[in-house]
């Protein structure tokens, strides 16, 4: 398990379907050790800090393995951070890390908090609308970490996991959750007792059960 890139970035204007915007999502890469802060990487910013950025999604991962795929589908190459990634990762695939997983990556830690769902801004950076659905569908969705112990990071640092939940809910068990089996109320029930689970997601289920 590795961290392979690592890439920040402020939020720059945009436009999608002709209104302007701003978003994170254009990020470069950064060279040399970062610091990880609670709620950001020293040089990252989100526009939008309703649904991006704060201590439960200090960090968004993407898995390097899933870049062939998307390749053979657009059929096109992407470039690094295609999906807006902080860290593009390997040897760290949704179906093997858990919610509450604890990384020690550098000299910080990071825990695993609630898989990244994807949004139109995404599309925009690709200009490829169908993309957010697909990522959907796929469970190919990358996830966030919260931080735990504030540190310096950089490229090339492998990932040494030092807990593992006990509930052992994979992030792809919480995308099944949440895009196709949306009324498994066990696992839903499952996926609550996740105390690591992040606040936006568990209100989300919890909602969920309600109805």
């Amino acid at each position: 398990m590795q961290l392979l890139s690592l890439y920040v970035g402020k939020p720059v204007k945009a436009e999608y379907k002709g209104k302007p915007l701003e978003t994170g999502i254009y990020k470069q890469p950064a060279e040399g050790t970062v610091f990880l802060a609670r709620t950001n990487l020293e040089g990252d910013g989100q526009a939008d800090l309703i649904n991006h950025g704060g201590p439960d999604k200090a960090v968004c991962v993407y898995s390097q393995e899933h870049y062939a795929y998307w390749e053979q589908r657009s059929g096109r190459k992407l470039e690094g951070c295609a999906f807006g990634e902080n860290f593009t990762v390997s040897g760290m695939p949704e179906a093997e890390v858990c919610i509450g997983d604890v990384f020690e990556l550098g000299s910080a830690a990071v825990q695993i908090s609630q898989p990244r769902q994807p949004c139109f801004k995404v599309a925009l950076k690709q200009d490829w609308p169908e993309l957010p659905v697909w990522i959907q569908d796929t469970g190919y969705s990358g996830y966030y970490l919260r931080v735990l112990q504030e540190g310096f990071v950089a490229a090339g640092q492998p990932f040494r996991r030092i807990a593992r939940d006990a509930s052992g809910v994979t992030i792809a068990e919480a995308n099944r959750l949440k895009y196709h089996d949306k009324s498994d109320m066990d696992g839903i029930r499952k996926l609550l007792a996740v105390g690591a689970l992040s606040a936006s997601w568990r209100e989300s289920f919890e909602k969920r059960l309600r109805s």
